[in-house]
């Protein structure tokens, strides 16, 4: 196991090597100055020019790569002048509403999904099944965007149950926290929660016609602990993936919920980084962002070997 994960760490850095140069290039082959941006419509060439010297920006790309990178790997991601901090520091500044939003989005969409999917999968074919199928596949098509909007028109506006937009921390107290985070949760988590319920369903069928079923319930083994016991641990390991992959979605995918909610997250922090042209954000959020979603699932696949052992002994 030990050799194992050595080599799938190793085997990361080449993908974020490549994000890192991609996003670099990208950023800085996109129209827009950053110091014409900063100094304003005003500002005269000269003043422009200078600012570029001092933000290194008048070298070639390849020399402003290359420090930047040096710095990364020392762990410095560099330095927002917009913001007049270091990226690291503004990006954990606003990692906190954006795992908290994800969090619970996700654990809403487990908690939905797993057993809707093994209902679907226990009553395959029936009205039921049919109806479970139908609503995931609404969950896949709608746009959390849109999704948002009518949550917010339905259960703030005019139930006025829940806040339209903002955001509490958790130290204002639990209930306060949450009753911010139910509708963005909603709203990102039933695209998840549409993607796991298929799984869980395709994945409970293909064991469910499995020979060991079929003798469990011949032997008279009750039907509760042949669908959890039995077919559900056999088959968690698809279940598992999708869940991962989603919630690195989540993670990544949580600007425009932010933005529609108000949220200082991860999300909103690149779309003001974006708009303002403040590279150095950018690079390090997308580069945070990319190392996110690559450990969630290095979590993911050391965990399949917790859920079946015949992955760990393979893997000796």
């Amino acid at each position: 196991m030990g050799t194992y994960l050595v080599k799938r760490v190793f085997s990361l850095i080449p993908v974020l090597f490549v994000v890192s140069l991609m996003v670099f290039m990208v950023i800085h082959l996109t129209p827009g100055d950053p110091a014409a941006y900063m100094l304003g419509e005003d500002a005269s060439p000269q003043q422009v020019a200078e600012l570029r010297a001092q933000l290194g920006l008048e070298q070639p790309i390849y020399v402003q790569y290359i420090k930047w990178i040096g710095g990364v790997f020392r762990g410095d991601l560099g330095f927002s002048f917009f913001m007049k901090e270091p990226v690291t520091h503004a990006i954990l500044n606003h990692l906190g509403p954006t795992l908290s939003l994800s969090i619970f989005a996700q654990i809403l969409a487990i908690l939905i999904a797993i057993p809707f999917g093994i209902m679907a999968a226990n009553r395959r074919g029936s009205a039921a099944d049919q109806t479970l199928m139908g609503a995931s596949l609404l969950g896949i098509s709608i746009p959390s965007f849109l999704l948002g909007l009518l949550l917010v028109l339905l259960f703030a506006v005019t139930l006025k149950w829940l806040p339209v937009a903002g955001y509490k921390p958790l130290s204002a107290g639990l209930w306060t926290h949450l009753k911010y985070l139910i509708l963005p949760a909603v709203a990102l988590g039933t695209m998840q929660a549409s993607l796991i319920t298929r799984m869980t369903r395709s994945s409970m069928l293909e064991v469910l016609n499995a020979g060991f079923i079929k003798t469990a319930r011949s032997k008279g083994v009750k039907e509760r602990n042949v669908i959890y016991r039995h077919a559900l641990r056999n088959a968690f390991i698809p279940i598992l993936t999708v869940i991962g992959q989603t919630f690195g979605m989540l993670v990544a995918g949580a600007a425009v919920t932010e933005t529609i909610f108000n949220i200082p997250g991860i999300g909103q922090l690149i779309i003001n980084s974006v708009t303002r042209r403040d590279y150095s954000v950018i690079q390090g959020v997308v580069l945070f962002v990319t190392f996110a979603y690559v450990f969630i699932n290095l979590v993911i696949d050391l965990l399949y070997g917790v859920i079946d052992p015949r992955v760990r002994l393979n893997r000796k």
